[in-house]
């Protein structure tokens, strides 16, 4: 079977052929390979940056945002069967650490997990995948077309879910988690596909949705973000400093930029018994110049709470299927428009070289779907 491979630490990236996988064990499942969407970690692995290779082996196979169509399974799975669509997770426990024993590899406590496509473990651009039931999740047939997006839609899960666990703590007032977020603030730093996708979740929840990015207010994003009822604000326009005294209190932070400059700067903007959570993982090791004691004594005054969320659990994932079709139903043009590009497995090149700024998720496309959707989610 074909697959998209890199030499990790080498700027390179091509298709290679690889021996299709099998039913081995009572809890295997098996996937054709549908849709795998490309996202920043993928760029920067095929240009050189940071990824490893299963032990062992030379070439990685990349690709983490996958989805697909279950072909085979083994005797004990329930969860799924051949014809079903799903999505597997992205990251294998270590095996020995409570976490990774729950089932919960996002928060491993030793270290030693891999993840599928990035770290130690071959990923899902390729034409099939077994993988255990454990990390499956089905995806419902009315969003076939979305299915692509169940992982960077989950990473948002978790990171709302974590940040909504939080208030729910520590504030009083907060009796459920319907209360956390519905009628707050919430900033979204970078309108990036992560920061529309964040966008889409705290809507549902029926949170007042501000956009933060440096693009045109004119363009693609910024006017997606304003037809699901979310504000757009010009970065370039509107100082981090400034924006609690222009918009009021801000509950919810959360930065999917990966720029360390602005993720400090809009500690600035984090309202009284405000939770901020980073998702963003900043390149480079250049020194940033802060004002250290004032940042800390906000933190101290105003009761707020900064965390990291990286990655997600099955349960994140589920969660984010969920949010797909109730988004779909809600506003169905605005989310199938997120999807900007496929492009078939062949010309694999085309959509991990080019990207312009009229792109939001762009696709490799494995092989058809039976059902059509395709054409219908294209035609919007």
């Amino acid at each position: 079977m074909k697959a998209i491979a890199i030499v990790p630490g080498t700027p390179s990236a091509q298709l290679v052929e690889r021996p299709e996988p099998a039913i081995s064990a009572p809890d295997d499942v098996k996937m054709e390979m549908l849709e795998v969407g490309i996202c920043g970690t993928d760029r920067e692995e095929v240009s050189g940056g940071r990824a490893d290779a299963p032990t062992g082996q030379k070439e990685l196979v990349i690709g983490h945002e996958m989805f697909g169509r279950v072909t085979a399974v083994g005797a004990k799975v329930t969860k799924v069967r051949p014809g079903d669509y799903a999505v597997f997770s992205v990251r294998r426990g270590c095996g020995h650490c409570p976490a990774c024993q729950m089932n919960r590899s996002d928060m491993c406590y030793s270290g030693d997990y891999t993840e599928r496509g990035i770290k130690g473990a071959d990923g899902f651009q390729t034409q099939f995948v077994v993988d255990k039931e454990q990390y499956v999740v089905k995806v419902p047939a009315t969003i076939a077309h979305l299915g692509v997006l169940a992982e960077p839609t989950s990473v948002i899960e978790k990171a709302i879910d974590e940040a909504v666990r939080i208030q729910l703590a520590r504030l009083p007032d907060i009796k459920t988690a319907d209360d956390a977020l519905r009628g707050k603030t919430a900033l979204i730093a970078g309108l990036g596909p992560i920061g529309l996708l964040a966008a889409f979740v705290l809507r549902l929840r029926g949170a007042r949705v501000l956009g933060l990015d440096i693009v045109d207010a004119t363009s693609a994003r910024p006017l997606l973000l304003q037809k699901i009822g979310g504000t757009y604000i010009d970065g370039r326009q509107v100082q981090t400093d400034a924006l609690d005294d222009q918009f009021g209190q801000i509950d919810l932070i959360l930065e999917a930029t990966g720029v360390a400059s602005l993720e400090f700067s809009l500690l600035d903007a984090l309202g009284i018994n405000g939770v901020y959570v980073i998702t963003g993982i900043p390149g480079g090791d250049r020194p940033i110049d802060i004002p250290g004691a004032a940042l800390m004594r906000q933190l101290v005054l105003y009761n707020q709470v900064l965390v990291g969320s990286v990655n997600a659990s099955p349960a994140h994932f589920q969660m984010a299927v969920d949010d797909l079709a109730r988004a779909f139903k809600q506003w169905p043009q605005e989310i199938n428009s997120l999807v900007t590009r496929r492009t078939s497995y062949r010309h694999f090149a085309q959509g991990l070289d080019h990207h312009d700024d009229s792109d939001i998720k762009v696709v490799i496309e494995w092989a058809p779907m039976t059902n059509g959707h395709h054409h219908t989610a294209a035609a919007h």
